[in-house]
């Protein structure tokens, strides 16, 4: 049986959970929640690549991400952030969508799906 490994499990999620050579990670939000969405968005991405380093991968494995915003208006601005962030001709799989966040001031999730 192929071992489970989960990063930092909690009650409710873990940091990242790897499986068969993937990696799942849960919706990422900025750690400070007074910038704006780009601001957000660019250090929810550096969370993202420190996570997948953790696990013996990166960003050129991206195979999945699911993006909610707080104002589907701020999905150019974001979009400023996460193309650039993106491996040249490596964008993953992705749903956008606007949706009502766990807190006020929270304006991007993030959530990756990735291999090894």
């Amino acid at each position: 049986m192929t071992k489970i490994t989960r990063t930092e499990p909690g009650p409710i999620l873990s940091k990242a959970v790897e499986y068969h050579g993937f990696v799942y990670l849960p919706g990422i939000t900025a750690r400070d929640t007074k910038q704006d969405i780009k601001g957000q968005t660019a250090d929810v991405l550096a969370q993202i690549d420190a996570m997948l380093e953790h696990h013996g991968t990166d960003k050129t494995r991206l195979l999945q991400a699911q993006i909610w915003v707080k104002h589907i208006k701020d999905r150019v601005l974001m979009n400023e952030v996460w193309s650039p962030w993106l491996p040249r001709e490596g964008a993953p799989a992705r749903a956008c969508v606007q949706a009502e966040m766990a807190a006020p001031d929270v304006l991007v999730e993030i959530m990756i799906t990735a291999c090894k």
